[in-house]
């Protein structure tokens, strides 16, 4: 059998490996330049005496778009459409999230309806409980049965809140409820 040098020797002489030398050598005389990250964590954790903790990045909170279906509708997306409606000019009677059979077409779907000034309605449908879900805008005017059925943000790959409300302003806005028409 051959012999074997121990493990803090180099093959020909008794130098000791730089490596090896880090595992008993006490972290402040050690070259930091000659260390990895992790070694570096871990003297960054030795040399920290009082212990304290080490402030961690902050956790982002998460989009708006990535709450819960319920939730970004209810506490963002109707607040948020009713006043941009009404900072245009028109009063919002009614507007609320609501789970049932879409009008003309039919389907259990959830829909924001909103009732406005002048017998006005619309209905924002999504047909499932997530907002990028396939969309349609239904329209009625002067009390009646809608008499406008689109399809909504067809071509949109990201679904956001500032989107979905421009794009409502928009269509009430081409059929000259809103603003200044």
């Amino acid at each position: 059998m051959e012999n074997q040098a121990p493990a803090n020797e180099k093959d020909s002489g008794n130098k000791v490996n730089k490596s090896d030398s880090l595992q008993t050598t006490q972290p402040a005389d050690i070259d930091k330049k000659d260390l990895n990250i992790l070694d570096k964590q871990k003297l960054s954790e030795d040399l920290n005496v009082d212990k304290t903790p080490i402030p961690k990045k902050p956790v982002k909170p998460p989009k708006v778009e990535e709450k819960p279906f319920e939730e970004f509708i209810n506490d963002h997306l109707i607040p948020k459409l009713k006043s941009s409606i009404e900072d245009k000019g028109t009063l919002v009677c009614d507007i609320k999230l609501i789970e049932g059979i879409r009008p003309v077409v039919g389907g259990k779907c959830w829909m924001v309806f909103c009732e406005m000034s002048e017998q006005r309605k619309f209905w924002l449908c999504f047909n499932k409980n997530i907002i990028t879900s396939d969309k349609t805008i239904l329209l009625a005017e002067s009390n009646s049965e809608p008499s406008i059925v689109e399809s909504f943000l067809i071509d949109e790959k990201k679904t956001t809140l500032a989107l979905l409300i421009s794009r409502v302003l928009q269509r009430l806005n081409g059929q000259k409820w809103v603003g200044a028409n």
